[in-house]
């Protein structure tokens, strides 16, 4: 059975071109990065290539750019660099769309976050935040595209709020890199991550701000690499194929952005027809994302019913799907607990065809019939 997979925000399949090109590399070439001879030097090289290749993506400072190893690691790095800025007691203003992961790192390095106050429309309400801004000036954390709707926050005016505040905009880019133009002098730090691209599992990107370029925050201590910011033997093999899979991406985001806005009509028209409500419809959206409640309160069944036929779904973010718990950015957004956890996600990406979502929508019907 083919197996139809629409879960892209959880991780994109790696372009097996390119993770194969780069193991049969690695198995002649496997010598560690930071020795001395000149086979590890050429492993170096192959790190730093990568690292100017994203210094000319983003625009930023090559010196500024870390590579870590998953997207969480990335946002913990982020987030305890900017925790050596703050004085103590330190808040930050977040929105409520953010990846458990950044949730995680502000409690774990004693950062509290202020809520910004979030739409029914799954933005963040400006308004709230210029009179957050205007009443204390504090960092500000929102994520570009969120993971589980796929809305695309209004990145560009919370920039200029905080720029006229004089303060910090910092942002999770992982569901928003190479999936849409992102002007990244616009945000003072960010992340994003390989396996959301193709690039396989084992890379991450975190960027700091201007400011912490001679600083000593060390996300591990033990050694000098990446410019003596994140000790650890670097995964070369994992960064070449990052900066590959982001290549190949930015080929393609035009036309294939077009292609998965006719599947996104299509999937959300249809959804419509069997009873389901689409989140944030009239928002501005990744091209990719659909997030809707079904008309049944069996969502395992519904999922495991698609999985039975071969088509993988979720019901939202990949760190949280296991829990069955409700979608915090769905409660804040005013639904009610029993609405959140009928919510399923579709994500599509690269390689979906047409075939794929006309599968989908033929076996959702059946199930929904059944369940209804």
């Amino acid at each position: 059975m083919k197996l139809i997979y629409l879960d892209y925000n959880a991780t994109h399949p790696p372009f097996e071109d390119v993770l194969r090109q780069n193991l049969d590399e690695y198995i002649l070439e496997f010598y560690n990065p930071s020795g001395a001879s000149r086979y590890s030097l050429r492993r170096q090289a192959v790190i730093e290539e990568a690292r100017e290749y994203f210094s000319k993506v983003t625009k930023k400072n090559k010196d500024l750019l870390v590579f870590c190893s998953t997207g969480t690691e990335a946002n913990h790095f982020l987030l305890g660099a900017l925790a050596t800025q703050l004085e103590f007691p330190a808040r930050v203003y977040v929105s409520p769309f953010e990846h458990s992961s950044v949730y995680g790192a502000l409690r774990s390095f004693g950062i509290e976050p202020i809520l910004i106050h979030p739409l029914p429309d799954g933005m963040i309400d400006l308004n709230d935040l210029h009179a957050k801004l205007k009443s204390t000036p504090l960092p500000v954390i929102c994520v570009l595209a969120a993971n589980e709707t796929g809305v695309i926050q209004p990145y560009k005016e919370i920039s200029k709020l905080c720029d006229s505040y004089g303060v910090p905009f910092y942002s999770d880019l992982m569901q928003a890199y190479a999936k849409i133009p992102i002007d990244f002098s616009l945000l003072d730090g960010f992340t994003f991550s390989g396996h959301k691209i193709g690039g396989g599992m084992g890379a991450s990107l975190v960027c700091l701000d201007e400011s912490w370029k001679d600083f000593e925050y060390k996300l591990f201590h033990g050694g000098n690499q990446e410019n003596g910011k994140r000790a650890g033997t670097e995964n070369s093999m994992a960064i070449h194929s990052f900066k590959q899979a982001s290549e190949r991406q930015f080929m393609v985001m035009h036309e294939k952005n077009f292609r998965l806005m006719h599947f996104r009509h299509k999937i959300e028209t249809k959804m419509k027809e069997f009873g389901c409500k689409i989140i944030a419809e009239n928002s501005p959206r990744l091209p990719s994302t659909s997030f809707m409640i079904l008309p049944t309160e069996d969502v395992d069944f519904f999922i495991m019913g698609l999985e039975e036929k071969g088509i993988i779904i979720s019901t939202g973010s990949s760190c949280k799907a296991r829990s069955r718990e409700p979608s915090f950015s769905l409660l804040q957004m005013g639904y009610s607990v029993e609405e959140a956890l009928r919510a399923v996600r579709i994500s599509t990406g690269f390689f979906t065809q047409m075939e794929d979502i006309e599968k989908l929508l033929e076996t959702s019907e059946s199930l929904l019939k059944v369940l209804s």
